[in-house]
């Protein structure tokens, strides 16, 4: 056990509903010092030059110059999960601190809530529940119908590691998978799972039955799904989203609900979040939303912050950090 006045020093966004739930602080603990930022922005001058990691948690707290101004002990930014499209890497960088990210360990939940998704839109999941419980009802109707799921088509966009287990998973229901990426991914890799590469991506919105979006968030894909694109996927399709919701122009998605250009949307993430409660997505019946929960089970988010601590403890003694994010 480290004695408290050898531990570095951390700060974090808070514990409790809005950050990190106390089992999940208590793993910050066991390495760390934590100061919360409330308390921090409370005596800045007291805090900053101790505290040598910030540990992000859904993107809190907001790492931007003004803070980092105040940590000139800092080494490390530890950023829960692996989008890090919310740093600004390079100029963290430039004040000599490390930007570390949790890849691998968000992989199979996010392939989960993504096939979550794809199943709960296509098998009318939620209209069911609502039907099974309304007091009103008292027959079973016989026209929720559904889409079939086994033996479609899955179009994959982003064949990272969080898409070859979307792929894995879809192969487990008979789907034909296709999938579009910046590199293809080896014969061996694309043969496990009975996968065939698109390098047009416009071929695979024309040919899938359901598009799953998987792909990091970064200038090139903002905004990669927009008119254009919605207008060649069929009218039968559904567009199932767990990246960025900036990847998905949602003006464009909307319309393509509202006329029919395609079937429906399932998506784990928006932008912002949450949606305005008057946006137009949230009054559309072919609209299937979460509240960006892909990581949210107790197995990963105690994997995501030990790697997060694991990550940080690295960088703080000086070793190289295991996830270290290098500018592109």
């Amino acid at each position: 056990m480290v004695m408290a006045e050898d531990k570095p020093w951390a700060l974090i966004s808070e514990v409790g509903e809005q950050g990190y739930f106390e089992d999940l602080a208590d793993i910050i603990k066991r390495n760390f010092n934590v100061v919360c930022l409330k308390d921090f922005q409370q005596n800045p001058q007291l805090h900053g030059p101790k505290i040598q990691a910030v540990l992000l948690w859904n993107s809190f707290p907001t790492v931007e110059p003004s803070l980092l101004s105040l940590l000139p002990s800092l080494k490390v930014v530890a950023n829960g999960g692996v989008g890090i499209d919310h740093l600004d890497v390079p100029y963290i960088n430039s004040l000599g601190v490390k930007v570390t990210n949790t890849p691998g360990v968000v992989s199979n939940a996010t392939a989960d809530i993504g096939m979550a998704l794809l199943l709960a839109s296509a098998r009318k999941v939620v209209e069911g529940h609502h039907i099974a419980v309304d007091p009103k009802t008292t027959h079973l109707p016989q026209c929720l119908m559904g889409d079939e799921v086994s033996e479609s088509t899955l179009g994959i966009i982003g064949m990272g590691d969080i898409g070859y287990k979307i792929a894995q998973r879809g192969k487990g229901f008979d789907m034909k998978i296709l999938y579009h990426n910046r590199n293809r991914r080896s014969v061996e890799d694309e043969q496990a799972v009975g996968a065939t590469f698109c390098k047009n991506m416009d071929d695979l919105l024309k040919e899938s039955d359901f598009v799953m979006l998987a792909v990091n968030l970064t200038p090139e894909t903002t905004g990669l799904i927009s008119h254009q694109q919605l207008s060649l996927m069929k009218p039968t399709a559904t567009l199932v989203n767990v990246s960025r919701g900036r990847v998905v122009d949602q003006d464009a998605l909307v319309k393509a609900l509202q006329s029919g250009t395609i079937r429906a949307a399932a998506l784990d993430v928006t932008y912002p979040e949450p949606l305005p409660r008057d946006h137009p997505l949230l009054g559309l019946p072919n609209v299937l939303i979460t509240p960006h929960v892909g990581t949210n089970t107790y197995t990963t988010t105690s994997k995501i912050v030990q790697q997060m601590v694991d990550n940080a403890v690295a960088a703080v003694k000086g070793l190289p950090a295991p996830n270290e994010v290098k500018p592109k």
